[in-house]
């Protein structure tokens, strides 16, 4: 991966978790949502990406710098897990509760998913000024550290 490519990459990967801020803010405000974020860090866009290419990210950026990167995905991830489990856990009811809407989620429940949302935003805040410091990393290194 050159220099240029694994900046694009560290950028989608920013735009891609604020697309899924936007989709999670959009199914905290009712609206359906067909296709819901990846549960998992190795599951989304970011993760697939950042989990292939980890030997030449550990190479370029250092260790360190890869398990910053990483700690910050994962926070992500499991503070996420409490809003799919709100919205999208598919609970065994029986044929009459599925008719009469008893999946729907209540008011304490959507309270508690915009108390998760606020941590998400953090997390969210702090994954990009780690992507953020990444680049500028990268953008100081000399073009032959890369392939």
């Amino acid at each position: 991966m050159t220099k240029l490519e694994m900046l694009e990459a560290i950028e989608n990967a920013k735009q891609v978790h604020l697309a899924q801020m936007d989709k999670i803010k959009a199914v905290i405000a009712g609206k359906e949502i067909k296709h819901p974020t990846a549960l998992g860090k190795m599951e989304c866009a970011c993760g697939i990406w950042f989990y292939s290419n980890a030997q030449q990210i550990k190479s370029v950026l250092g260790l360190q710098f890869f398990e910053r990167l990483d700690r910050s995905h994962e926070n992500w991830h499991r503070d996420y897990v409490s809003i799919y489990e709100i919205y999208f856990k598919e609970e065994k009811k029986g044929f009459f509760a599925k008719f009469l809407g008893a999946n729907k989620v209540d008011d304490l429940q959507k309270d508690k998913a915009k108390l998760y949302f606020l941590e998400l935003q953090k997390d969210t805040e702090e994954l990009l000024l780690v992507s953020d410091a990444a680049k500028r990393r990268i953008s100081a290194l000399n073009d032959s550290k890369f392939v």
